[in-house]
């Protein structure tokens, strides 16, 4: 394969967001806010500043409003310009404009790799991103953008990973990895959720990823693993034995925001960006704090 710039982005958003019960009863997860964006809505913002073309999004029933988001709203955009809500139309039609979206459904949740490999007829044969709509990550630079700029030097798949207590193993795919330099990483496997005594290192992959089109094949050939899904992480360890690949720590901050709490704190920091909340959420933390 020639090099190609990385110009796809694949955001799985088929899960079923059980953790988020009642409200993903008829609200998809991935359209939950931080504070008022919907968190997909940050991780696709990422893939645009990294310079990402085309968001793939992988989706499943009752996921429309997912895609309706990304859309115009010809309804609201005429009532905001006829009451001169200017800045309002303008968000409103921007977030329809932000790059090029295409949709495919997974029929079944069969799990991550299933996802990601539905979208292998509108990827083709290129690079490209993942990133995972639940998890959210605060940086100057955009994460997956510094995934891209390590991609683009060594041509061989990348994931981002941090540096977890070890007792957090258990909750995410880690790396077997030889250190090259401050951050990089050659990885020798990946093991899914491996328990803490058990675990090949502490550097867990969050949600971060930039692969060559032989996922695919290798996806193909993955036989269902833990929770009876087929694993992106099993395909991924397949990869780097076969092909090679790279763990970069990434910089920035990461929210969990497919949890509670992460998604509490995220709120929070997000929320203290803004000059106009900030003053506010200090003195809410302050009243409950005191309590």
């Amino acid at each position: 394969m020639s090099k190609k710039l990385v110009r796809k982005a694949v955001i799985p958003a088929a899960g079923l967001g059980t953790r988020f019960l009642p409200a993903t009863k008829v609200i998809p997860k991935e359209m939950i806010p931080i504070v008022d964006v919907p968190m997909i809505q940050y991780n696709i913002q990422e893939a645009v500043d990294a310079g990402i073309e085309e968001i793939i999004l992988i989706t499943a029933r009752n996921k429309e409003s997912i895609e309706d988001h990304f859309d115009y709203n010809y309804e609201l955009d005429d009532v905001l310009e006829k009451r001169g809500k200017i800045e309002q139309l303008e968000l409103s039609r921007k977030i329809a404009e932000m790059c090029t979206f295409v949709s495919v459904r997974q029929l079944s949740p069969l799990g991550l790799g299933h996802a990601v490999l539905r979208a292998e007829l509108v990827v083709g044969n290129e690079p490209f991103a993942v990133l995972l709509g639940d998890d959210i990550v605060d940086s100057k630079t955009p994460c997956i953008g510094q995934l891209i700029d390590i991609f683009n030097k060594t041509e061989k798949s990348v994931v981002g990973v941090m540096n977890v207590d070890r007792a957090e193993t258990k909750k995410y795919g880690i790396v077997d990895a030889e250190q090259l330099e401050p951050r990089l990483h050659r990885v020798r496997g990946v093991v899914e959720k491996p328990n803490p005594d058990s675990a090949p290192s502490t550097l867990a992959i969050p949600g971060r990823y930039v692969l060559r089109p032989e996922i695919f094949s290798y996806l193909k050939k993955t036989k269902p693993g833990a929770g009876g899904e087929i694993q992106l992480t099993d395909a991924l360890a397949e990869l780097a034995k076969a092909e090679g690949m790279y763990a970069y720590e990434f910089e920035g901050i990461r929210y969990d925001a497919g949890d509670h709490l992460g998604l509490i704190e995220a709120t929070i920091a997000f929320g203290l960006k803004r000059d106009l909340l900030r003053d506010g959420i200090q003195k809410i933390l302050k009243k409950y704090i005191t309590i």
